[in-house]
């Protein structure tokens, strides 16, 4: 069953933008709590009583105690709206519930024993397809997570929702019931590029490539520009006949 937490805050005068804006003054955080067919209140929460476990994995199924100027509450985190420069809450939703309530919640999924899987220790690749899944129960009955053990899994083996331990009372939200959950993949394989034969024998100089050192010109090919002059003693090139 997943843990109830116990939050702070007290009632808002005015609601709307105004009163919000006069509880961020105050240093507080505008919220709301509604549902079990009740009319909404508007409350201001204390910052530290609720920073501390909203970034906690979960936190949208875990019920909370909100104590407001003495009476305790009990709700499921619904919203968060944060700041988008400084990731700060800017308004908090809570839903109300009571013992008898069915509500419908995320419930993360968690994996073990991936060095006792075959499939992993060959070079297989975790592929998880499910990181949460939906349930409809009662607040008490909320699970804290799903484990799946991947002891004994092979390449190509899967695991579906069917081989889930569900907890009495608790109802998988699903339209395929045999759903994947997670899958070991084959290793992705990166296939080397053969040189061809053209390249593994020397491919021709590029355009304009000056030729090896050593290496006789073409029959018919005009010096380079700016040859230089043959040397001291040699023999003149032959003038070309008309």
């Amino acid at each position: 069953m997943a843990e109830t937490s116990k939050v702070i805050a007290k009632k808002r005068d005015r609601a709307g933008k105004g009163g919000a804006r006069s509880s961020r003054r105050e240093g507080l955080i505008p919220a709301v709590i509604y549902g079990d067919k009740q009319a909404p209140l508007m409350i201001a929460v204390e910052p530290k009583s609720v920073e501390r476990i909203m970034h906690r994995e979960g936190y949208f199924n875990h019920t909370l105690k909100v104590e407001v100027d003495g009476t305790s509450i009990d709700v499921l985190p619904r919203d968060i709206q944060v700041d988008p420069v400084t990731d700060k809450p800017l308004h908090l939703d809570f839903l109300r519930v009571g013992p008898e309530s069915i509500i419908s919640v995320q419930v993360p999924v968690h994996f073990k024993n991936e060095a006792a899987s075959p499939g992993i220790k060959r070079g297989g690749v975790l592929n998880i397809v499910l990181h949460e899944i939906t349930v409809r129960t009662k607040p008490a009955s909320i699970p804290e997570y799903f484990e799946v053990d991947l002891t004994g899994l092979e390449i190509g083996h899967s695991v579906h929702l069917e081989a889930l331990k569900v907890p009495d009372g608790v109802r998988v939200v699903a339209r395929d019931k045999n759903q994947t959950v997670a899958s070991i993949a084959p290793p992705t394989v990166v296939r080397e590029v053969e040189p061809t034969a053209a390249a593994a024998d020397g491919a021709a100089p590029a355009a304009g490539a000056a030729p090896a050192a050593g290496a006789a010109p073409a029959a018919g090919a005009a010096p380079a520009a700016g040859a230089a002059a043959p040397a001291a003693g040699g023999k003149a090139p032959a003038p070309a006949k008309k």
